[in-house]
């Protein structure tokens, strides 16, 4: 089924807060449909859905991208959660080399994520844990790599 499918699938029961369920035998029967649902996307949602769905959905929120020092603190707290020390000159050298000099916007979830793409790395090469250059550019090869 096509995502357009689906949200319109639902839109009659996101409202009515119940649906109809058909059973083999034809009998068709009616469900509670009282459901949290949460969308995620980078795409604009106007280009997903028309406005009659997105007046179904009352609340939007919108994660906007960490400023810079925003993304360093994201690392500082999230590196004794890894069991890594903190690096500042190694955090100076991913900002630089692979956020500013290739215009890649800074990601929320990026911190987190090129962590433990460094730290899997070390136990995976059985090296200590640490923030550097190298571990960095390892990570973001394999975290940004286009397929």
């Amino acid at each position: 089924m096509s995502t357009d499918e689906l949200l319109n699938r639902w839109i009659v029961p996101l409202e009515k807060r119940y649906d109809f369920l058909n059973m083999p035998n034809g009998k068709k029967i009616e469900v509670p449909f009282d459901q949290l649902i949460v969308f995620s996307t980078n795409l604009q949602p106007k280009d997903l859905v028309d406005e009659a769905f997105l007046r179904r959905i009352p609340y939007k929120v919108e994660v906007i991208n960490p400023t810079e020092a925003e993304f360093r603190q994201l690392f500082r707290l999230e590196c004794p959660k890894m069991g890594i020390e903190y690096d500042e000159r190694a955090i100076n050298y991913l900002i630089e080399k692979h956020y500013k000099a290739v215009d890649r916007p800074l990601r929320a979830c990026q911190p987190r994520d090129m962590l433990l793409q460094v730290r899997n790395h070390c136990l995976y090469q059985n090296k200590p844990l640490s923030l550097s250059p190298e571990h960095f550019d390892f990570a973001v090869s394999n975290y940004f790599a286009v397929l």
